[in-house]
C-alpha cells in the first residue's frame, strides 16, 4: 500500500505511483443564477430608457396621446389678406364724374373762388351747373373747407365721388331736394382742391376690390 493511500481506503481508491484523486470544491450554481438575472435586468432598464429618449427627440409619445392626433404636430390659424370683390351692385351705385352735375357756390369773402374751382372740376371730368355766391343760409357761415349738399339718394352715390376732390368737406343731404344735382359750397377754410393724383387714388379705392382677411392653417411639427 502506498503511503499516500488513506487508511481504510482500498480498491479503486488505492493510490499507486504519483496519481491521486483530485478533490474539487462544490460548484456555486446559486451565485451564477443571480449574476445572470442581474445582467438581464440591467439590459432591460437600459433598453426602456433608450426608447424614452427616442420618443422625446422624435416628438412622439405623450404629446400625441394628449392631442389625439397621433402625428406630433400642432396646427395654427392665421389671417391672410385675400382680395375679395365687392358685390356687383356696388360699382353700379357709384356714378362716374361725367355723370355728376355740380353747382359750385362761394360762401367766403374771396372773389372768383367759385369760378376757378368750377373750372378745375370741369377739367377732372365733372359736369358744371350753377356757379356763384352761396345763399344766405350758408354765406359766410361755413368755417370748414366746404360742404357737399345733395338729395338723400346721393349719400352713397354721387356725394362720395365728389368728396374725392375735396376730402375734408362735410357731407350733408336734404330730403326735400330732388334731382341728381349736388352742391359744392366753399367755406372759409378752403384753399384748393385735392391734388389730381390723390383724387384719382381715392376714386379708385371706391370701386376697387377691398382685401379681406381669410384664416389659413399652418401645421408645424
Amino acid at each position: 500500500m502506498s503511503m499516500l493511500t488513506p487508511p481504510g481506503m482500498g480498491g479503486k481508491y488505492r493510490i499507486t505511483g504519483d496519481k491521486y484523486p483530485r478533490m474539487r470544491p462544490p460548484r456555486r450554481r446559486g451565485r451564477l443564477v443571480v449574476v445572470v438575472v442581474a445582467c438581464g435586468a440591467v439590459l432591460g432598464v437600459g433598453g426602456w430608457g433608450t426608447l424614452q429618449l427616442i420618443d422625446v427627440f422624435t416628438g412622439s409619445g405623450g404629446s400625441d396621446s394628449a392631442s389625439g392626433s397621433g402625428t406630433g404636430c400642432t396646427t395654427k390659424s392665421s389671417p391672410v389678406a385675400k382680395s375679395s370683390p365687392l358685390p356687383s351692385a356696388a360699382p353700379a351705385a357709384l356714378p362716374a364724374p361725367a355723370q355728376i352735375t355740380v353747382n359750385v357756390f362761394n360762401a367766403t369773402t374771396r372773389g372768383g373762388l367759385a369760378k376757378t374751382t368750377a373750372d378745375e372740376l370741369k377739367k377732372r371730368g365733372f359736369k358744371i351747373g350753377q356757379v356763384g355766391n352761396a345763399s344766405k343760409e350758408y354765406d359766410k357761415k361755413v368755417p370748414g373747407t366746404g360742404v357737399l349738399l345733395g338729395p338723400a339718394a346721393s349719400l352713397n352715390s354721387s356725394l362720395p365721388v365728389l368728396a374725392t376732390q375735396l376730402t375734408t368737406a362735410e357731407r350733408r343731404t336734404d330730403a326735400a331736394r330732388t334731382g341728381p344735382t349736388i352742391d359744392l359750397i366753399l367755406g372759409n377754410g378752403f384753399k384748393t382742391l385735392t391734388t389730381p393724383a390723390e383724387a384719382t387714388r381715392a376714386l379708385t379705392a371706391l370701386t376697387a376690390p377691398q382685401p379681406t382677411a381669410t384664416p389659413t392653417t399652418k401645421k408645424s411639427c
